[in-house]
């Protein structure tokens, strides 16, 4: 499926992203290995078994990256322009490595361009949840979208 269009995107709409992902010890290491973020809590089980967790979590951009990532197959691929900035992002609960996501978005709030006739700024709230309905990230996300094309 594209993405929605400006005209599609009205508030209080949610969207389900419609797949889940299980993250995988892979996906955790890798990721805090090209983002050089030697943090040993993310790479060293030894260290991570000691702290509250008693396992690695799972780098917290890495969920932040895919709760949005998730989200773009049947949203915005293809009808975004740009994102605008992220707010309010937070991480209620950990992710561990086994853990499937799954991605819920409302539309908050929208207006027309000012400045571009022919797009549009959208406010997202993106939710991603573990395989036990818990919050484990919420993000709100201001992209401009383009607009339907006229014939």
């Amino acid at each position: 499926m594209s993405g929605l269009w400006f005209e599609d995107l009205t508030e209080g709409r949610v969207i389900d992203a419609e797949w889940t992902r299980t993250v995988t010890e892979g996906d955790n290491v890798l990721f805090s290995s090209i983002t050089m973020n030697v943090q040993k809590l993310h790479l060293d089980a030894e260290f991570a078994a000691k702290t509250e967790f008693g396992r690695p979590l799972v780098n917290s951009l890495f969920t932040l990256g895919l709760m949005i990532g998730m989200s773009v197959h049947n949203l915005t691929m293809g009808t975004t322009i740009a994102n605008l900035g992220m707010t309010d992002v937070v991480f209620p609960a950990p992710v561990f490595a086994g853990d499937t996501i799954s991605v819920k978005t409302t539309v908050t709030a929208r207006r027309e361009s000012k400045s571009r006739p022919d797009t549009g700024i959208v406010t997202f709230h993106h939710e991603a949840l573990n395989q036990r309905g818990e919050v484990v990230a919420r993000c709100d996300r201001q992209a401009l979208m383009r607009k339907r094309p006229t014939a």
